[in-house]
């Protein structure tokens, strides 16, 4: 029986390990073929390794799958625009873009450089920003000759994105910026025959497991933390069953399958002139215990 993405050429960055992984394998077992694009870094971004991806690879070409892996820096706008021909060279088109790579250094805002700063949003934003760029050129030049289009772009924010999490200020501020970034590109793509959806995963990867609130891989039963669990949305949004949906942010956490709303207009209080200073106070207190209760900051 043919899997919901047969024959779909899909490119999953930062897919040698971790949820990217589980997602380029899951993508292969429902019939596309896969770019497996990773630098082979370590958890900070440092360092390079081509072994990740080609074992990937070899795990879906080992299963009768066909896949290639590609090595270049998806926050490199030069290297992003490589990425995305690698999969039109190799396979002839491109359907679905899966923006997943990341790193992270954690530190409290109080002791944060600027290089750390940098390099956290470089890959999180930039690194989704210039492949989905690239890859919107090309679905755009085949929509304007005429050519059908039916692609997709699968960004990865996080409840540290939509919520925020203590040490994590340049992470949660790249991450909700993927949420925004998500939204706007799905209102602009769509007359090109592209949806553009992200996902907030909550799984045991080398970038969560050292935090508090980890938990570590249960003896027998579901694995609640395991990658795997993340993958099947993703494909099913790769798929052409989701071509009715765009713009959404899905919070992901084993068997949990979540809206997120998004930013959505509260209390309101207005008149027909300008506030003064001192007339604000109250009218602030009252605004205040209108509003629901929000989520609180992970880890405060």
């Amino acid at each position: 029986m043919p899997g919901i993405c047969e024959g779909r050429v899909v490119i999953v960055t930062g897919a040698g390990r971790g949820i990217g992984r589980a997602h380029a394998l899951a993508y292969a077992r429902e019939g596309a073929r896969v770019v497996v694009n990773d630098l082979g870094v370590e958890l900070d971004g440092t360092g390079s390794s081509t072994g990740p991806a080609g074992e990937v690879v070899d795990e879906i070409r080992g299963m009768g799958g066909e896949a290639v892996a590609n090595g270049d820096d998806v926050s490199d706008f030069d290297g992003a625009g490589r990425l995305i021909r690698t999969a039109v060279d190799t396979f002839g088109t491109l359907d679905v873009l899966v923006n997943n790579a990341g790193i992270i250094r954690d530190r409290m805002l109080v002791n944060l450089d600027v290089d750390e700063w940098d390099a956290v949003t470089r890959v999180h934003l930039r690194g989704t920003f210039s492949p989905t760029k690239h890859a919107a050129s090309y679905w755009r030049e085949r929509s304007k000759a005429g050519d059908p289009v039916d692609a997709r772009v699968i960004n990865t924010s996080s409840y540290a994105g939509l919520f925020g999490n203590i040490g994590q200020t340049h992470y949660s501020a790249a991450k909700a910026g993927i949420a925004s970034f998500t939204r706007v590109a799905a209102a602009e793509l769509g007359r090109y025959g592209v949806t553009v959806n992200a996902i907030a995963p909550t799984a045991r990867t080398r970038m969560t497991e050292h935090l508090p609130y980890g938990v570590q891989k249960p003896e027998e039963g579901f694995d609640v933390q395991a990658p795997e669990n993340v993958s099947p949305l993703v494909v099913w949004l790769g798929s052409p069953e989701s071509r009715e949906v765009t713009g959404q942010v899905f919070m992901l956490r084993g068997g949990v399958i979540e809206m997120a709303l998004n930013w959505q207009r509260g209390p309101k209080v207005e008149q027909e002139q300008k506030w003064e200073p001192g007339q604000l106070g109250g009218i602030v207190k009252d605004l205040m215990a209108q509003m629901p209760e929000l989520p609180k900051v992970l880890g405060s």
